[in-house]
């Protein structure tokens, strides 16, 4: 058996990585283990026609890098194609409202299908199980069933306030998405029951002989002629196209602490930049979610976003400006501009009309998930991966629904992140390790759409600034910033927002007490491990 720890959203999940690592498995045994299962136990959060990003830290081998598995645009997809169409875009950044919703539900909001290769890519590589015996539990589970949580349940549930369309539209786009997530008298299965997905479990059962038929085989073929079928722009050449890219990870410090993250078009150049605005300050002597710690971090928050949304999109297509972002330079002006009270605005096509962006409180857009895990001989691996806001397409007999990547695309021709084939989009995912020295001290990453980078910033504060265990970190209540509004969950002392509204800042109270993203973490004292999993998820840390 290896010692290790596997923290995710999902027990299923967990316990899946556990038992990689119980059969001698590695750190990556469980990651992939773990995120197989999370495809069938959170099909909405992820799966394996899904996107992602991983980093893997394997010291024994000599390895550290990024897997790159983002989503791209099918080589039919052009810039002007959606530009008539285009209303507002989200408040947070997270995607644009189209008349029709053509770019967020249904086929043609589907980008390639990432995920699977690169959990294959990572497994074969890096792992020591086989193949068939890691997809085990995700066979199992779609075959038997799971018993839906509160998370899941929540999200079938909710209503969408951003014009996008509502998760059970999504559910029920399809047959298959009838067949799978409604009983017989057409009302959603009930949360605590038992979901079963036999074509799921079929499909995971072919793919366990090798995943070319999914890319290059009969599963593709399938794919893309639904697509066809279905006005959606995948083909089978962009499938067979489709594989993950490796990258190194990029690198930034914080009070003499190392960071590593994952390049653009991921989001760990915020979470850099970010953390290096913020060494300009003493923010233990502000204090824990004071009135101006929020406020400088907040600050910090809308430049970073600023930045984001102007210059990083995919470095294939545009030229992102990293050595002046990272500089020590942008990060003291920008500090000096926040010391000098000065307000940093963050622009948003409709910001000016009574569009629902605008008007609606803050919905996190969690469409995503996270698996943190490490091993007795320091290997560490940090996964997000998603389906952005799920297409809602099932095709018949597949068992899986598509990633819905399109909508976050800007169908604004001329800008960073506008539309073109073969693009990937900008995405906050932002799998991260801090190290002390050469020593590795935290591995985290979390879901929570363009809320990502902020609940990882601040988990990296509560650790190195404030001392908290891994924990405690992850629980400590989050604020969000990622527009005009400082967006606080409602564990945070209305005697503090009281004070930041009376400097002029406008600021929204969540109903949820855990919110802005879900950040899962493992940290590393002498040692020993930590286990951190948010508490407004379903998931756990579980050591081995």
């Amino acid at each position: 058996m290896t010692h290790g720890m596997v923290c995710a959203p999902q027990p299923e999940a967990v316990e899946a990585g556990a038992l990689a690592l119980k059969r001698g498995g590695n750190a990556v045994d469980a990651a992939i283990a773990c995120a197989l299962v999370q495809t069938v136990v959170d099909p909405q959060m992820c799966g394996i026609a899904g996107f992602g990003s991983l980093q893997l830290y394997l010291p024994g081998a000599g390895v550290h890098g990024c897997i790159d598995f983002h989503g791209r645009a099918p080589a039919a997809a052009r810039p002007e194609m959606w530009a008539d169409l285009v209303e507002w875009e989200a408040e947070d950044g997270f995607g644009f409202k189209l008349r029709g919703r053509v770019n967020d539900l249904g086929y043609q909001a589907v980008t390639t299908p990432g995920s699977l290769g690169a959990f294959h890519q990572a497994l074969t590589r890096h792992g020591t199980l086989d193949w068939k015996q890691v997809l085990e539990p995700a066979i199992a589970l779609a075959e038997e069933g799971f018993m839906i949580r509160p998370h899941v349940h929540d999200f079938w549930t909710r209503a969408e306030k951003f014009g996008l369309a509502d998760p059970i539209e999504r559910l029920r786009l399809t047959p298959s998405g009838r067949r799978i997530y409604f009983d017989q008298a057409g009302e959603l299965r009930a949360l605590g029951s038992i979901l079963k997905n036999p074509d799921m479990a079929r499909t995971l059962r072919r793919i366990a002989d090798g995943i070319e038929v999914f890319y290059q085989g009969e599963i593709a073929e399938q794919m893309a002629a639904d697509m066809a079928c279905n006005g959606g722009l995948l083909t089978v050449e962009d499938i067979r196209n489709t594989r993950p890219e490796d990258t190194e990870p990029l690198w930034g410090e914080y009070r003499g602490y190392r960071i590593a993250s994952n390049p653009p078009p991921g989001g760990g150049i915020m979470v850099i930049e970010m953390l290096q605005m913020l060494e300009h300050f003493d923010l233990k002597a502000l204090g824990h979610n004071s009135p101006d710690y929020i406020r400088i971090v907040s600050e910090v928050m809308k430049r970073a976003t600023v930045d984001k949304d102007r210059h990083v999109g995919d470095p294939r297509f545009v030229e992102v400006p990293l050595e002046r972002l990272l500089s020590r330079d942008h990060a003291a002006g920008q500090a000096a501009a926040i010391r000098r009270g000065e307000i940093a605005r963050v622009p948003r096509l409709g910001a000016d009309s009574e569009s629902p962006a605008i008007e609606s409180p803050a919905i996190e857009s969690k469409n995503t998930t996270q698996v943190s895990a490490a091993d007795e001989h320091g290997n560490l691996v940090s996964m997000t991966h998603s389906l952005g806001m799920p297409s809602g397409a099932i095709t018949e007999g597949l068992g899986f629904m598509y990633n819905g990547c399109m909508s976050v695309f800007d169908p604004r021709p001329g800008r960073t992140g506008s539309i073109a084939p073969g693009k990937a989009r900008f995405t906050a995912m932002a799998p991260t390790i801090v190290f002390e020295g050469e020593t590795p001290r935290l591995v985290l990453g979390a879901p929570g759409g363009t809320f990502i980078t902020m609940g990882i910033l601040q988990t990296i504060l509560n650790v190195i600034d404030f001392g908290m265990t891994a924990g405690e970190a992850v629980a400590a209540p989050r604020f969000c910033t990622t527009s005009e509004v400082i967006d606080v969950v409602n564990r945070i002392p209305r005697f503090v927002t009281d004070e930041l509204e009376a400097r002029g800042y406008q600021v929204r109270r969540s109903y949820r007490g855990y919110h802005f993203a879900g950040v899962h973490a493992i940290g590393i004292v002498d040692g020993k491990w930590q286990g951190g999993a948010d508490p407004g998820h379903d998931g756990m840390a579980l050591e081995v």
